[in-house]
């Protein structure tokens, strides 16, 4: 069996393995090893070889941990419109208990409010924000 074709079969091990764990990292080590077989077809020493494949693996696992760390995190599905419909519907409070709690009248049934940390309560209309538990987390428009 060639160098080539035992890099082959380790790509495809890693594949299979990614499909089974769902891992994406194990394509980008798979990319590695097919780059490995791709330097054994051109010639290269099996130094050269485990070299080419660490580089090209590694160097694409980083960069795919990199590009995953700057790309904006998703909302929480509690706070997500598209999962939530309650999520920016507006309600009118009163008065706010001296817990940081109100009771509202939203949907045809009572609700208790809370208002994000670090903000000051009062009377008026609120935008809901998320539901946190039974909740409905709201600020002030």
């Amino acid at each position: 069996m060639t160098e080539a074709t035992i890099w082959w079969l380790l790509a495809g091990g890693a594949v299979a393995a990614e499909l089974l764990t769902g891992t994406f990292f194990l394509l980008m080590i798979a990319s590695g090893m097919a780059a490995g077989a791709l330097a054994a077809y051109a010639g290269a020493g099996t130094v050269v070889q485990l070299v080419v494949a660490a580089v090209i693996g590694g160097g694409a696992v980083v960069a795919c941990y990199v590009f995953k760390r700057r790309r904006p995190s998703d909302k929480p599905a509690r706070a997500d419109r598209s999962v939530n419909l309650d999520v920016g519907e507006t309600v009118f409070v009163d008065e706010w208990n001296s817990d940081g709690t109100a009771t509202v009248k939203y949907r045809g049934a009572n609700w208790t409010v809370i208002q994000r940390p670090g903000n000051t309560p009062s009377a008026g209309l609120h935008r809901v924000a998320e539901l946190v538990g039974s909740r409905l987390l709201v600020d002030k428009l």
